[in-house]
Protein backbone atom coordinates (compact mmCIF):
# COMPACT_ATOMS: atom_id res chain seq x y z
CA UNK A 1 0.00 0.00 0.00
CA UNK A 2 1.36 2.94 -1.16
CA UNK A 3 1.35 6.77 0.09
CA UNK A 4 -1.20 7.85 -2.62
CA UNK A 5 -3.52 4.48 -1.38
CA UNK A 6 -3.67 5.77 2.25
CA UNK A 7 -3.84 9.27 0.95
CA UNK A 8 -7.41 8.36 -1.43
CA UNK A 9 -8.28 5.88 1.74
CA UNK A 10 -8.38 8.88 4.14
CA UNK A 11 -10.58 11.15 1.30
CA UNK A 12 -13.01 8.21 0.93
CA UNK A 13 -13.07 8.14 5.18
CA UNK A 14 -13.66 11.56 5.32
CA UNK A 15 -16.07 12.14 2.44
CA UNK A 16 -18.02 8.87 4.19
CA UNK A 17 -18.49 10.76 7.84
CA UNK A 18 -19.28 13.79 5.73
CA UNK A 19 -22.47 11.57 4.75
CA UNK A 20 -22.81 10.80 8.16
CA UNK A 21 -22.60 13.40 9.92
CA UNK A 22 -25.66 15.12 7.45
CA UNK A 23 -27.86 12.34 9.10
CA UNK A 24 -30.49 13.38 11.96
CA UNK A 25 -28.66 12.89 15.81
CA UNK A 26 -30.83 10.02 15.96
CA UNK A 27 -29.81 8.14 12.92
CA UNK A 28 -26.23 9.50 14.10
CA UNK A 29 -26.03 8.60 17.11
CA UNK A 30 -27.49 4.63 16.14
CA UNK A 31 -25.02 4.53 13.15
CA UNK A 32 -21.98 5.28 15.68
CA UNK A 33 -23.01 2.46 17.48
CA UNK A 34 -23.56 0.25 14.58
CA UNK A 35 -20.21 0.93 13.21
CA UNK A 36 -18.83 0.43 17.20
CA UNK A 37 -20.71 -2.91 17.09
CA UNK A 38 -19.40 -3.91 13.54
CA UNK A 39 -15.68 -2.82 14.44
CA UNK A 40 -15.34 -5.21 16.80
CA UNK A 41 -17.09 -7.88 15.66
CA UNK A 42 -15.67 -7.54 12.38
CA UNK A 43 -16.65 -9.33 9.43
CA UNK A 44 -13.29 -9.74 7.48
CA UNK A 45 -14.06 -8.09 4.46
CA UNK A 46 -15.28 -4.80 6.17
CA UNK A 47 -12.81 -1.74 4.38
CA UNK A 48 -13.18 -3.58 0.82
CA UNK A 49 -16.93 -4.27 0.91
CA UNK A 50 -20.13 -2.14 0.39
CA UNK A 51 -21.90 -2.71 4.23
CA UNK A 52 -20.73 1.15 5.58
CA UNK A 53 -21.55 3.06 3.07
CA UNK A 54 -24.75 0.79 2.36
CA UNK A 55 -26.04 1.22 5.83
CA UNK A 56 -25.35 5.57 5.16
CA UNK A 57 -27.07 4.75 1.89
CA UNK A 58 -30.34 3.07 3.68
CA UNK A 59 -30.17 5.68 6.51
CA UNK A 60 -30.94 8.34 3.81
CA UNK A 61 -33.58 6.92 2.15
CA UNK A 62 -35.32 6.43 5.53
CA UNK A 63 -34.54 10.05 6.55
CA UNK A 64 -36.18 11.47 3.07
CA UNK A 65 -38.99 8.85 3.48
CA UNK A 66 -39.74 10.73 6.56
CA UNK A 67 -39.16 7.75 8.86
CA UNK A 68 -37.78 7.17 12.44
CA UNK A 69 -34.31 5.33 13.14
CA UNK A 70 -36.22 2.54 14.72
CA UNK A 71 -38.95 1.77 12.34
CA UNK A 72 -35.76 0.82 9.70
CA UNK A 73 -33.47 -1.08 12.24
CA UNK A 74 -35.88 -1.67 15.21
CA UNK A 75 -34.86 -1.83 18.63
CA UNK A 76 -32.45 -4.37 18.63
CA UNK A 77 -29.19 -2.64 17.05
CA UNK A 78 -27.02 -5.94 18.14
CA UNK A 79 -29.81 -7.75 16.17
CA UNK A 80 -29.79 -5.49 13.45
CA UNK A 81 -25.74 -5.65 12.45
CA UNK A 82 -25.49 -9.55 13.45
CA UNK A 83 -28.10 -9.87 10.56
CA UNK A 84 -26.71 -7.78 8.37
CA UNK A 85 -23.27 -9.94 8.69
CA UNK A 86 -24.73 -13.31 8.78
CA UNK A 87 -23.30 -14.71 6.15
CA UNK A 88 -19.57 -12.47 6.31
CA UNK A 89 -16.36 -14.38 7.70
CA UNK A 90 -15.71 -12.32 10.82
CA UNK A 91 -12.56 -12.45 13.34
CA UNK A 92 -14.71 -14.76 15.33
CA UNK A 93 -14.47 -17.22 12.50
CA UNK A 94 -10.52 -16.69 12.03
CA UNK A 95 -10.02 -17.45 15.21
CA UNK A 96 -12.06 -20.47 16.01
CA UNK A 97 -10.36 -21.69 13.05
CA UNK A 98 -7.02 -21.11 14.22
CA UNK A 99 -7.34 -22.66 17.42
CA UNK A 100 -9.02 -26.08 15.78
CA UNK A 101 -5.98 -26.01 13.63
CA UNK A 102 -8.31 -26.54 10.60
CA UNK A 103 -9.42 -23.53 7.65
CA UNK A 104 -13.01 -23.35 6.85
CA UNK A 105 -14.33 -25.42 9.74
CA UNK A 106 -15.80 -22.53 11.91
CA UNK A 107 -19.71 -22.82 11.86
CA UNK A 108 -22.36 -20.40 11.64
Amino acid sequence: MGIQDIIEGKKQWRAHMARVKALPPDYQIVYKEIQRYIFKVGPTDLLDGPLLSGIIDFFEEGVAANRGILELIGNDVAAFCDDLIKDSRTYADVYQESISGKPGTAEK
